[in-house]
């Protein structure tokens, strides 16, 4: 592993314990201010930048994807994005801890699974190139295109059929993963730097959408949909779009089940566990 790989992986895993943290922060303030509306855009962007709480929370996200940028210029897509996936247990800790409660069975597994996921990937690392691919530009341009609309799919019928919590989550993680994929393409320079516009409209969405999210469900549920889609999609695009590579062997045996391990252990954590009465 050289050095650039592993100062990537330490800013990947700064960068998500930041960013969840910060999700919490933001969904607290959210909660707690009137309804905000996709169609009313400007009162609502008036109460959150009016709301002090709100606005740290904000800008330790921002935080938290300066630190994810940087890991993206020394690392390839689906490495930074597998550390990042670990983020969703610091999620459920935290959120059990602020809310005074112990962690599910359902959620605790979830933890578990995405540690070893994160532990396997570590060794993965041994034998695993680090140099990431760049792929087809038309290809990444195909797959941006389908993650917005299925997101706007899911926000058009999701809705009545999941919950607005729940929908939320799905397509503002649908967005995220856009703005992630557009990242590390926008860090490759040359003519890729135009997918600057798909990075902002990504973020800007997604962060839009957790906002009405966590007015109507709990952050663990919300946020944790969101991390699953927003670590599980560039992890794929960056083996199927971007053709970085998976080591051969027993290796890339242990990276595969490592990934898998991460997105189930996201699954998990995004269900909450059902109250018993």
């Amino acid at each position: 592993m050289t050095v650039s790989t592993a100062v990537a992986i330490i800013l990947a895993a700064l960068s998500t314990t930041i960013t969840n943290l910060a999700y919490l922060r933001e969904h607290d303030a959210a909660a707690a201010l009137p309804v905000l509306s996709m169609r009313r855009p400007l009162h609502s962007v008036r109460l959150l930048l009016n709301d002090r709480s709100w606005l740290v929370g904000f800008a330790m996200e921002t935080s938290g994807f300066l630190l994810y940028a940087a890991a993206l210029a020394l690392a390839e897509l689906s490495l930074v994005q597998s550390i990042s996936a670990g983020g969703i247990g610091v999620l459920a800790y935290v959120s059990a801890r602020m809310g005074h409660r112990r962690l599910g069975g359902r959620e605790l597994t979830g933890v578990i699974l995405s540690v070893l996921g994160l532990l396997a990937l570590a060794v993965s690392l041994i034998g695993g190139s680090t140099t990431g691919g760049h792929g087809s530009t038309a290809a990444v341009v195909v797959w941006l295109g389908a993650s917005g609309g299925a997101a706007v799919l899911v926000l058009l019928l999701g809705r009545a059929m999941l919950g607005t919590a729940v929908a939320a989550g799905i397509a503002g993680g649908l967005f995220f993963a856009i703005g992630d994929i557009s990242t590390k393409l926008v860090t490759q320079g040359g003519v890729r730097t135009g997918f600057l516009v798909t990075l902002i409209l990504g973020y800007l969405l997604g962060t839009v959408l957790l906002q009405l999210g966590y007015q109507a469900g709990g952050a663990l549920t919300v946020a944790g949909l969101a991390t699953l889609l927003t670590n599980a999609l560039p992890i794929a695009a960056g083996t199927i779009v971007l053709d970085e590579p998976v080591p051969s062997g027993a290796y890339g045996g242990l990276r595969i089940l490592a990934f898998a391990a991460v997105v189930v252990g996201g699954v998990l954590l995004a269900r909450p566990e059902r109250k018993s009465r």
